[in-house]
């Protein structure tokens, strides 16, 4: 037959090369490319010998399940560095019994783990006993990263308990990550001194606890003069001048003394990391004045010229801090980043030459938080000083206005995808839009507050005041494309004449886009085309219909929104409105990812005096629609009553979250009755389902939690048992 053909005059095709015949090294190559998830497992599912490159290429995996099973983990992922033991189920059980015998059941779980893993360098993994640290970290003796994770409360042991066996046992460990991890303040420095050269090899420390009040001063020197060799130092300390041994200039000169070599120092008061809002009646400045002197700041500076990243968020007034970060930005030359919280006087904007902030010129990332004294001409001199920033942050700032920010973003137009406007008196949802119309098309991630009244007015009525005189060059036609006009004005104050030619631009802008606003709904109806992740705050009792009217119309490009909701609904006697909104959120065609935040908000859960509404209509309130949206993931922090200290899911919310069938991934950081349970089988894709609050698994003889351990693996069994579709 084949003689034939050729004969007739045709031809054979010449075989075709199919993926199957790269070498097997390169098809793991390919694969370790793939980051998402999910489409690895897809790709592993479409023969042996992909699955086979997918399992052998696999660096970094997180295990999920009951903690009794670890015998039954696959022997197929060789190649894994990266290992997350945090998820086990019973979220939060110890993986180990007591006493910790080295025969006893809980170890030969862990040398059962370390045969499957043996390449394994990076650890995070749940501890509620200082035995788990011990067994872990002689069964994995060369690990470099530890992760430690833990928010039921320290048990009684001696300081340090926890981590001493992980410096004593794991000589090779540089980073130590604690910010998910309760803890006291003092085990660190004992557990740093009891082992000096383990401490020494450290050059990652994140110290950012929630559960304490923050470092005081002693301890950061002990920690500093402990590390020598530290390059990332993140820490909790407490700057209010009021407390015993506050921080203040000594440990700041102490930790850059000892610790030259660092290239990101984040220093954040307690306060800021557990309530960051500030007041939107204040003036943006504390009651009390931090002991931090610019003296001490440029010495500090000048220690650290490897600096790339820098935060120092005080809670308390820096005052006169321009000078200071001119040192920083002629000292450390390789600053990105710079995250400042109260400090004032950072730019003032009005002198003839750049100043403060606006003279480090490589910075990438900036947020100012509680800045009482910038107002928008310094924050358009940080835009000129500054033309890398691509990520920029603004939270707290009372004298900034929609002028300001446009005219910001008009000179970053080409670099700025990530803002943050928060806080800010005379800045609402609609105003803040309307700001930052000039990088509409190029912003990626976004927060803004949901305040719709309108915006304080007195910003305004001082505009009015000002002697302005707009008479336009020939190039004044380009009004969208911002283009260096040469009108004339006159102003009250002293400027250079380049400031008065960018400030005359940059007010046309505005005004321009004031009158493209009036002519029409043109201006609101564009696009955000590559927006990818949104971020809101709203107080309780508002809507989250009014979004999109606000500007946020069409985003076609986004997954991801997170909505924080704050406020005590205790106030409210009677809800008005039937529903907070959620289904106007389907206008965002590939939006899968949601993190619903109501933990801050305080309401009756069993004791609603006649007349007011209790948690119940409040959840029903705020999740009624949610089974519109298609989510793929949502993480959601329900109503908790103070005085009762309960934050648990209501019927309404279980009933109406069950209603998301394509939820496959749903956490509740709270925790539920056990008969609710049944309600979540429901949703046939989920796969996987945790309960995260502090006290769960509760003790036997705790009568304050409403689930336990056994009714909890009832409910894991029935749902990885069950059928589901993909």
């Amino acid at each position: 037959m084949p003689s034939e053909t050729a004969t007739a005059g045709t031809s054979l095709s010449p075989p075709r090369t199919h993926l199957h015949d790269l070498p097997d090294e390169i098809l793991s190559i390919i694969f370790s490319l793939v980051t998402d998830i999910r489409s690895r497992n897809s790709m592993s599912l479409v023969c042996r010998k992909w699955a086979k490159a997918d399992r052998s290429s696999r660096t970094t995996l997180s295990l999920r399940g009951y903690v009794g099973n670890l015998d039954r983990l696959p022997s197929c992922f060789p190649s894994v560095t990266n290992l997350d033991l945090s998820f086990f189920s019973p979220w939060g059980h110890p993986l180990c019994l007591f006493p910790p015998d080295p025969l006893s059941e809980g170890a030969h779980r862990f040398a059962f783990l370390a045969q499957r893993f043996p390449k394994v360098t990076s650890l995070t993994f749940y501890s509620r006993h200082p035995a788990t640290v011990q067994i872990l970290a002689c069964y994995f003796p060369f690990l470099r990263s530890v992760k430690l994770v833990r928010f039921h409360q320290r048990i009684t042991v001696p300081a340090g308990s926890d981590l001493i066996p992980l410096f004593a046992h794991c000589p090779s460990l540089s980073s130590l990550d604690l910010s998910h991890f309760y803890c006291w303040t003092e085990d660190i420095p004992a557990a740093l001194q009891a082992h000096p050269a383990s401490a020494s090899a450290l050059t990652h420390l994140n110290l950012l606890i929630l559960s304490t009040d923050g470092f005081q001063s002693q301890e950061l020197q002990a920690i500093a003069a402990a590390c020598p060799n530290l390059l990332h130092l993140l820490a909790s300390c407490r700057f209010d001048p009021r407390c015993l041994d506050f921080v203040g200039d000594v440990a700041l000169l102490s930790i850059a003394t000892n610790c030259n070599k660092l290239r990101h120092v984040h220093l954040a008061d307690a306060s800021s990391l557990s309530s960051p809002r500030s007041d939107p009646d204040a003036d943006g400045f504390s009651h009390e004045d931090a002991r931090i002197s610019g003296q001490a700041l440029e010495e500090m500076f000048i220690a650290l010229p490897d600096l790339e990243d820098l935060t120092l968020d005080v809670c308390h007034n820096v005052r006169g801090a321009g000078v200071a970060l001119e040192v920083l930005g002629s000292k450390c030359r390789r600053l990105r980043s710079l995250k400042l919280g109260q400090f004032h006087g950072i730019c003032r904007g009005d002198a003839p030459r750049s100043d403060g902030i606006a003279l480090c010129m490589g910075l990438e990332s900036l947020c100012i938080k509680n800045s009482g004294d910038l107002t928008d001409l310094g924050l358009i001199a940080i835009a000129r000083g500054c033309p890398r920033l691509s990520k920029l942050e603004i939270h707290g700032c009372h004298g900034i206005s929609s002028y300001g920010v446009m005219s910001m973003v008009c000179c970053l137009r080409k670099t700025l995808v990530d803002v943050g406007i928060s806080c800010c008196k005379q800045l609402n949802a609609a105003s803040s839009l309307q700001a930052l119309e000039p990088i509409r098309g190029r912003v990626e991630r976004l927060h803004v507050d949901c305040v719709w009244g309108a915006p304080d007015s007195e910003y305004a009525a001082e505009k009015n005041t000002q002697d302005f005189d707009l008479n336009c060059c020939s190039e004044a036609n380009e009004v969208h494309g911002f283009a260096n006009c040469g009108t004339d004005y006159s102003i009250n104050g002293s400027w250079g004449s380049e400031a008065d030619g960018f400030m005359k631009r940059m007010w046309k802008c505005s005004s321009d886009c004031e009158s493209s606003k009036k002519a029409g709904s043109e201006f609101w109806s564009k696009t955000w085309p590559r927006l990818r992740s949104l971020s809101l705050w709203i107080a309780v009792g508002e809507l989250l219909m009014p979004l999109a009217a606000a500007g946020l119309t069409y985003c076609p490009a986004l997954q991801e929104i997170k909505i924080k909701v704050e406020g005590d609904c205790r106030l409210w006697a009677n809800l008005t409105m039937p529903a907070f909104g959620l289904n106007s959120l389907v206008r965002y065609p590939r939006l899968s990812k949601m993190n619903l935040d109501c933990g801050e908000v305080t309401g009756y859960a069993l004791s609603a005096p006649p007349g007011q509404t209790d948690v119940d209509q409040w959840e029903r309130f705020y999740l009624h629609g949610i089974e519109e949206l298609e989510l793929n993931q949502l993480d959601y922090w329900p109503l908790h009553d103070s005085a009762m200290n309960r934050r648990s899911l209501t019927r309404p919310a279980a009933g109406l979250l069950s209603r998301c069938v394509t939820l496959r991934r749903l956490f509740v950081h709270g925790t539920c009755y056990a008969h609710f349970f049944q309600m979540f089988l429901r949703v046939r894709n989920l796969r996987e389902m945790q309960f995260r609050v502090d006290y769960y698994p509760a003790p036997e003889n705790d009568m304050s939690t409403e689930m336990r351990e056994d009714s909890w693996l009832r409910f894991e069994h029935e749902l990885i048992h069950r059928p589901i579709p993909d």
